[in-house]
């Protein structure tokens, strides 16, 4: 539909939820002092003047205040889901009402009007694209090609995307520079870590109420995301296991006090599992066959598919929807059940408000950076997936230790020679 009075083409739940959305996002805005910082030089400046933008994100209140900053820039944004359950329709309908920044997106969407709203935004002829999960990288290349040449470059924030985007480089098909954000330390080493280990939480307990203290909680995965929800459920009281393949990982998960096992070991013993992998059918038939009545599963990774619900759905009865994103499978003779939350969508997302707005102040720094990178090097770069200089990383550190009022030592004229002289010995 579109805007009164004008012509941007939006969809929506209910523009009316406009106010609501506003205050949030003014909340957060106050949390997010590095990209506001950021916004106010975009104004200044407009580095992304004349640049037709595609942003593929949860459409939350912090997306929000990057969506505000690449308009700022001078950026024409377009918004689209990353994910069908984590769309605040409030703060959808505020970038509309308030802001004038389209949004194809609402909490619940069906899979066709996610693939739909893609489809529609490609046909903007985006010069960049800020994605989550490749899935508007992907469907581009595979459907959309003749739109590559006008593009100047893509950014991806998560694990599941670089994957993605590092198969595409192997097969040949990335002819354009992409950055990975997700790789960047001001991003990976406290977005993944202190926003996935808290807000999953978040997202578990607002979903059941059941007290996490003296619960066996199994964690699939030790990367920067596995490593938050383990530490942080240690924290409410939880016995944690961890899965892992790597063995870096996993004597590193051992190093850090906690249980290292299988999954057809832990599948035995946890009362609640959470996938954090981005990758297929972790938890799969056998493990859910051999799992404690009521275990609650649940997925923080990117997509669904980290579960194997077609096998849960096919040795269950029709799910009984026990509370809001709370669906109980019980086994078709009728002996046990197996809980899942959200959906096994991103349960930080689709129960709870996902990362904190301070944590996602410097993601989303890394985000307008990178799309600030992107045109200043337009066609310097070469195709393939970059990370964006460590000068930029730092320098989003350092806004961010000032905007917290910390103040860190700084290098002499004495160790700076010490440490560039090969002379010098003890």
């Amino acid at each position: 539909m579109a805007n009164p009075g004008t012509s941007m083409e939006y969809d929506i739940k209910d523009i009316n939820l406009a106010p609501e959305g506003k205050q949030r996002i003014e909340w957060a805005d106050r949390e997010m002092p590095v990209l506001r910082l950021i916004r106010e030089r975009f104004e200044k400046e407009k580095p992304l003047a004349g640049v037709k933008l595609i942003a593929c994100a949860h459409i939350t209140t912090e997306t929000a205040n990057l969506a505000r900053t690449l308009q700022a820039g001078g950026a024409e944004s377009l918004l689209i889901a990353s994910n069908p359950l984590s769309t605040q329709d409030d703060v959808a309908a505020s970038l509309v009402a308030d802001w004038g920044i389209p949004v194809m997106a609402h909490k619940g969407e069906s899979t066709e009007t996610y693939v739909r709203h893609v489809k529609a935004a490609l046909e903007t002829n985006p010069n960049l694209i800020i994605d989550d999960g490749s899935d508007v990288v992907a469907t581009m290349i595979k459907e959309k090609p003749e739109l590559i040449p006008n593009l100047i470059g893509t950014t991806e924030e998560t694990t599941t995307g670089i994957v993605r985007l590092n198969a595409m480089v192997a097969a040949g098909v990335l002819t354009f520079p992409s950055i990975a954000v997700n790789d960047a330390q001001t991003k990976h080493f406290f977005d993944n870590r202190y926003g996935t280990g808290q807000s999953t939480l978040d997202g578990i307990i607002r979903a059941t109420n059941i007290l996490l203290a003296g619960k066996n909680l199994v964690v699939v995965g030790y990367g920067w995301c596995g490593k938050g929800v383990a530490m942080r459920a240690r924290g409410m009281g939880s016995n944690v296991i961890v899965c892992e393949i790597d063995p870096i990982k996993a004597i590193e998960a051992v190093m850090d006090g906690f249980r290292v096992m299988p999954m057809k070991e832990a599948c035995k013993l946890g009362d609640f599992f959470v996938t954090v992998t981005g990758n297929r059918h972790v938890i799969d038939r056998e493990h859910f066959e051999q799992m404690r009545d009521g275990a609650i599963v649940c997925n923080s990774g990117h997509f669904d598919l980290e579960l194997n619900l077609d096998a849960l759905r096919d040795m269950s009865q029709p799910a009984v929807k026990r509370r809001p994103f709370v669906e109980e499978y019980i086994s078709k003779n009728g002996g046990k059940s197996v809980i899942v939350l959200g959906e096994g969508r991103l349960i930080n997302l689709a129960a709870a408000e996902g990362h904190p707005a301070s944590v996602m102040d410097m993601s989303f720094a890394n985000q307008a950076l990178s799309a600030e990178y992107l045109v200043k090097q337009k066609g310097k770069l070469a195709a393939g997936v970059h990370v964006l200089p460590k000068e930029v990383d730092q320098e989003i550190a350092s806004l961010k230790l000032h905007a917290m009022g910390v103040q860190m030592d700084v290098l002499t004229p004495e160790m700076l020679e010490y440490m560039t002289s090969w002379e010098t010995g003890t």
